[in-house]
């Protein structure tokens, strides 16, 4: 008899010292999304996310929901989300390595990520335009997410979405 998928891939707890990085964010959160300048974009959605250790401690995966189930829109493009990020960190380059899988717009991007003074960066230049998901205002039980892209190569960030988290 086989063991089933969750038992091999959820862990009890972290196997590195880099874990804090992502690591604080373990847990279920609820979520207050909008795209700020998108006039057809929808005014906002509530949706939620998930992070848990994986692999063994060695990853972080979570997953994230907008708008949260049961909510109009939900996984419906060009709006609608439901994907997931695996991310380890990699003592070689001294940082995280990260990647994004969302199946409603066909999206993965790989990113990768540091802390820059009190916030995290994840930069994804592997595809156009180039973005960066940055980790900000971050508290025990709240932090903002922040969606940006570049279309000159990193010289100037745009703002395309903004997330508010808290704590369940």
């Amino acid at each position: 008899m086989s063991t089933p998928l969750s038992e091999h891939l959820l862990s009890g707890g972290p196997g590195h010292a880099a874990s804090e990085t992502f690591g604080r964010f373990v847990g279920s959160w609820s979520l207050e999304w909008s795209r700020p300048g998108d006039a057809a974009a929808p005014e906002g959605a509530v949706g939620e996310v998930h992070f848990g250790w994986v692999l063994g401690g060695r990853a972080v995966q979570d997953v994230w929901t907008v708008p949260g189930p049961g909510q109009p829109g939900a996984g419906e493009a060009p709006y609608g989300f439901h994907g997931t990020t695996v991310r380890f960190f990699d003592e070689v380059l001294g940082a995280w390595r990260s990647t994004w899988i969302e199946p409603v717009n066909g999206r993965v991007r790989k990113f990768i990520g540091r802390e820059v003074g009190d916030q995290i960066h994840l930069v994804s230049t592997d595809d156009a335009p180039f973005l960066r998901w940055r980790f900000t205002e971050i508290g025990p039980d709240r932090f903002v997410w922040l969606g940006e892209y570049s279309d000159d190569e990193a010289r100037t960030w745009h703002l395309e979405e903004r997330m508010v988290a808290r704590r369940r």
